[in-house]
């Protein structure tokens, strides 16, 4: 018997290929990157553009390709999903292993559907292990050798912070506060819940990092919006597309600074202690708009979602508008390029790779699955003078899809150990690479 297709869903597939086959790229990826990238009209289309780079493993042996000058090897493998790094003192490294929670709000009707098939097909469609697992080096020579599930039982945790000894950790819902006494390997204490985060049914952007200030008296948050343009509701985005700030003492949330669509990554300045975050921006007008963005974020700031993009350039598809928030909406300092998804953010301060790394922004870049041709899927440096971006990026660590457009891994979390080199978190490829210099050299002082 012939199977029955409804009209829309074959209306929504034929868009789904079109868009994917039509709408494509007018500039070159690098006219969207730098403190003023080319803003194009945008160029709507029924539903966003789909060019997806399949979730694979990477083959036996098989690694990204360092940028000259420096190499990679595999830091930990066969890990699940890993999101998130954190470095303790003593040189621990802490690994996220986790996923999306249930959202049986997100993702609805047709659209949704599709969208969920999308991200499956990309990599995010697997369960959540819910744990923090440490890696531990004791030697210093780039291996591991000891491995531990350091929490688990978690809700989809991504920030950590350590503050004194507690360690807070970022579950897509709140956040917790464990115990923590140097080297040890497992923490077996309940946590403590210290501030709610916004969560809930739909949860559109699940991921919530967290970042202490100098002195450990406040925490920094980040919360997605629970939609592309609030198309949910503006009721639905109550302390989302923001930054919130926690006071530890109290447990009281503020907002901090809002109109960031997904921020992820967030890092303190070295030269300025100016906060940093990088951020995912809009889809849906196109592979040239809206650039995903580097940013310094000021106290109060406003930084245009989902009334305006970039600044002050409008999005006529929000209703009502809101002329007073767009005059006050503030331009990124720094464009990555569109629908890069940058998440991974650090600033280098360590003494191992070379001296043109120092001071600037390691970010990495999850990749697009709606730009044709692809964007993103590498991780980059910035460079930085004076507490100011300072130059295009450069690619670091590339090769992550393959010549038949398979992801064989996605950089997510970037974090210096202790010896000073650069991790990497790969979700897909369900590792953490490491990155040295090509040529061992003495450490600087």
């Amino acid at each position: 018997m012939r199977a029955i297709i409804s009209m829309p869903l074959i209306t929504v597939l034929a868009s789904l290929t079109l868009s994917a086959c039509g709408e494509k790229a007018t500039l070159p990826e690098e006219a969207g990157i730098g403190p003023r990238p080319t803003l194009p009209s945008p160029s709507a289309t029924l539903l966003p553009t789909v060019h997806i780079a399949p979730a694979k493993a990477w083959p036996a042996g098989a690694a990204p390709t360092a940028a000259n000058g420096l190499a990679v090897k595999m830091y930990a493998n066969e890990l699940d999903h890993p999101r998130w790094l954190y470095v303790l003192p003593n040189g621990d490294v802490l690994v996220a292993e986790t996923n999306a929670p249930p959202r049986p709000e997100d993702g609805k009707g047709i659209k949704g559907w599709v969208m969920k098939r999308v991200m499956k097909r990309a990599g995010a469609g697997v369960p959540s292990a819910n744990r923090i697992t440490l890696l531990r080096d004791a030697d210093g020579d780039g291996a591991v050798e000891t491995r531990t599930v350091f929490l688990n039982g978690l809700n989809s945790p991504f920030g950590m912070a350590l503050v004194g000894n507690e360690l807070y950790v970022a579950n897509t819902d709140a956040i917790l506060r464990f115990p923590y006494q140097d080297g040890e390997t497992v923490i077996s204490a309940a946590g403590v819940k210290v501030a709610e985060l916004p969560g809930g049914p739909l949860n559109h952007h699940w991921t919530k990092n967290i970042i202490a200030n100098r002195d450990g008296t406040r925490l920094y948050a980040t919360v997605g919006s629970n939609s592309n343009v609030a198309e949910n509701g503006i009721e639905q985005e109550t302390n989302r597309a923001a930054i919130l700030e926690v006071d530890l003492a109290s447990g009281q949330t503020r907002l901090f600074a809002s109109g960031l669509r997904n921020p992820n990554g967030l890092a303190w300045q070295p030269q300025t202690g100016e906060l940093w975050t990088v951020v995912n921006e809009r889809d849906e007008l196109g592979s040239d708009l809206v650039p995903d963005y580097l940013t310094s974020v000021k106290d109060g700031g406003f930084y245009g979602w989902p009334y305006s993009y970039y600044g002050r350039h409008v999005d006529t598809r929000v209703k009502p508008p809101r002329p007073d928030l767009v005059a006050k909406a503030i331009a990124p300092d720094y464009a990555l390029g569109a629908h890069v998804a940058p998440l991974g953010l650090v600033f280098y301060e360590g003494n191992l790779l070379p001296d043109n790394f120092i001071n600037g922004a390691f970010i990495g870049e999850h990749g697009s699955w709606n730009r044709k041709p692809r964007s993103g899927y590498k991780v980059v440096f910035v460079p930085f003078a004076d507490g100011r971006p300072a130059g295009m990026p450069v690619e670091v660590l590339s090769g992550f899809v393959n010549a038949d457009g398979d992801a064989l891994g996605r950089p997510v979390g970037v974090a210096i150990d202790k010896a000073g080199a650069l991790l990497v978190a790969d979700d897909v490829g369900n590792t953490i690479w490491r990155v040295t210099p090509a040529v061992t050299t003495a450490a600087r002082p």
